[in-house]
């Protein structure tokens, strides 16, 4: 039986809830098929030609486009009963398969007799599960009410991607055989909720057992069996990859690898930018009358101010010249190469960007200030991770093949992207300034190398990726101190700014490199309201600099803070950080709050170590 069970933005099916992830609905929680399951025909089309062919690059060159999320029209939000098509929507399946009463704390599987499911076809959202002949059932004038069932809140994951039931038998019984006619509660002792107080207990043989012995290193959990509910199988290769007990919803059972690009113009002609642009609907236009049969539905958009015949030759030139930038796995050399040079850079309609004058005091070590005055950013998710997180375990690149899980059984022909429009400010460091001041930071450099080669030792990836460098958290540290203060005026919560970060030294692809762009961005057509760009202009922007510099002389959790030593102190990524002074949210930090010392931007508690601001 098909049903509509909730819903989701786009957006939080890249970052959130993607392919393989459980969704904590009301009534129930549920899995997020694979890719094999999903209505491709009912999928919108994105174009972006150069984040398509990183995905290329990194699933293969099989995958034919980027799609956002199949969604409804509409027309049923009203009358959901009454929709002609109620199944339109990111195919979903109940996990986990065991439920929990609420009234008499019996444990089920979906599969039993005495677990049905209770739709409700005018409030989707109330859909649940309900247990048959509940022994403590709540009454009503009527009669007794159906009890509802909740999903067990423990699950099992390996780090290779796997996800399964609890074995809430085999647990229970331990080393004894299994009841052949078993029946489980699951009661909490307490009122913590903690897992020393719940309670697993075979009625059957009156066994009993707590949840505690399912955790720790020496918890009692059976082999992972490989199983991958997202796309209803079992991994062919034996997995060897110890199980782990989490909670329902954790935030390490799934972590989306995405890659994300910034939309910058391709072509120097307007219209041809247009067909670019709108390339994911043009592409299958094989004669000059469909660009009519399109003007009628409405679907060219700002197309439509040019004659088919001005589009049909835009096409054309498109097809034998292709796109201009779409070669390589390198996304942000081009977006530099714009960001860097404004004055050459074609304007687009989902691009516009403005120089200014940086800040007169800090024009020693700001070479340029950029206001993006609107920009597009298009993201595609091409796998995921459970218990660890993507960038644990390979840094930049993403994490090795085994521990990537894929998106469908065969190879994909499409994957899932979202697409926001926004504003930003891309503050660019004199090269000059950085280079000498690299030269100063070498005791810095040999302790935060030696941290990274131990912090993906202790996670056992063989070949670490390489350490970027002094370079990386000089422009990260700044990044974070001047978006925690823009945030206090700009408009936006602190959650709603991110960071793209560019660092690379002169040896490197599209290098050297030095600066970042803040941004943020919204899924509307029409992108934010400015509040973030007004603070780009020279006085402003001086002004938030003088304040967020100051800001990081002294943290509330000095001098701890302050004198943090990366390997003495424990394996970190971070020297002078923490959540006090320097660490955002992680929608916001592109490198998951590592790479941080506020004593490289000015001098601390600690000392002076020679900070790059004086």
């Amino acid at each position: 039986m098909t049903v509509r069970v909730g819903e989701l933005r786009p957006s939080q099916l890249l970052h959130t809830f993607g392919v393989g992830a459980v969704v904590d609905l009301p009534g129930f929680a549920a899995m997020v098929l694979g890719l094999d399951d999903w209505e491709r025909a009912r999928c919108q089309p994105l174009a972006e030609e150069r984040l398509l062919a990183a995905v290329r690059q990194r699933l293969g060159a099989q995958v034919e486009t980027l799609v956002a999320p199949p969604r409804p029209t509409g027309a049923g939000d009203l009358l959901p009963a009454l929709d002609e098509d109620p199944h339109v929507g990111v195919p979903v399946a109940p996990f986990p398969r065991w439920m929990r009463c609420q009234r008499c704390d019996a444990l089920l599987h979906l599969r039993s007799s005495l677990v049905q499911l209770k739709a409700d076809p005018y409030r989707p959202e109330k859909t649940r599960f309900v247990h048959v002949n509940c022994s403590r059932p709540a009454m009503s004038r009527r009669g007794p009410l159906p009890s509802t069932m909740i999903p067990a809140r423990f699950v099992v994951a390996c780090e290779r991607g796997h996800l399964d039931d609890f074995s809430w038998l085999e647990f229970v019984h331990r080393d004894r055989p299994v009841c052949a006619d078993a029946h489980l509660t699951l009661r909490e002792m307490g009122v913590s909720g903690e897992a020393a107080d719940v309670e697993i207990r075979c009625t059957s043989c009156d066994t009993a057992r707590r949840m505690a012995d399912a955790f720790g290193t020496d918890a009692d959990l059976p082999a992972c069996r490989g199983r991958r509910p997202h796309l209803r199988d079992f991994d062919p290769e034996k997995c060897a990859a110890p199980l782990r007990t989490l909670l329902l919803g954790a935030s390490n059972s799934w972590f989306g690898l995405t890659l994300s690009a910034l939309a910058i113009p391709e072509a120097a002609d307007p219209l041809d930018q247009l067909v670019e642009d709108a390339w994911g609907t043009l592409k299958d236009v094989d004669a000059v009358g469909v660009l009519g049969f399109l003007r009628r539905q409405g679907l060219l958009g700002d197309l439509a101010r040019h004659g088919d015949a001005e589009i049909w030759a835009a096409i054309q030139r498109r097809r034998v010249g292709g796109p201009a930038q779409a070669q390589g796995m390198d996304l942000k050399a081009p977006e530099w190469q714009v960001l860097s040079d404004p004055a050459h850079a074609p304007f687009g309609v989902d691009f516009r960007v403005r120089a200014v004058p940086p800040p007169s005091r800090y024009a020693a070590v700001i070479e340029r200030v950029i206001l993006a005055e609107r920009l597009r950013e298009v993201s595609a998710l091409v796998g995921f991770t459970r218990v660890q997180s993507p960038y644990d375990l390979g840094g930049p690149e993403g994490p090795p093949e085994g521990a990537r899980a894929p998106l469908a059984r065969t190879p994909p022909a499409f994957v899932p992207a979202s697409e926001v429009r926004g504003e930003g400010i891309f503050v660019q460091l004199s090269e000059v300034a950085v280079a000498n001041w690299i030269s100063t930071q070498a005791e810095r450099e040999r302790d935060l190398r030696e941290a990274h080669r131990r912090w993906y030792q202790q996670r056992g990836v063989d070949e670490a990726p390489p350490f970027e460098g002094m370079r990386l958290v000089l422009v990260h540290s700044l990044a974070h101190a001047l978006m925690r203060q823009l945030s206090l005026e700009c408009g936006y919560a602190p959650a709603s700014l991110r960071e793209r970060l560019y660092a690379r030294e002169a040896g490197e692809p599209g290098g050297p490199m030095a600066g970042f762009l803040l941004y943020t961005a919204a899924p509307d057509s029409e992108g934010t309201l400015g509040g973030l760009v007004a603070l780009g202009a020279p006085e402003p922007l001086e002004r938030h600099l003088d304040a967020a510099l100051e800001d990081m002389r002294l943290c509330a959790s000095d001098p701890l803070c302050a004198e943090h030593h990366p390997v003495r102190d424990g394996t970190s990524l971070h020297i002078a950080a923490c959540h006090a002074c320097m660490f955002a949210p992680e929608t916001s930090c592109e490198k998951g709050n590592r790479y941080l010392d506020r004593g490289v931007l000015v001098d601390t508690v600690a000392g002076s170590v020679g900070a790059f601001f004086r």
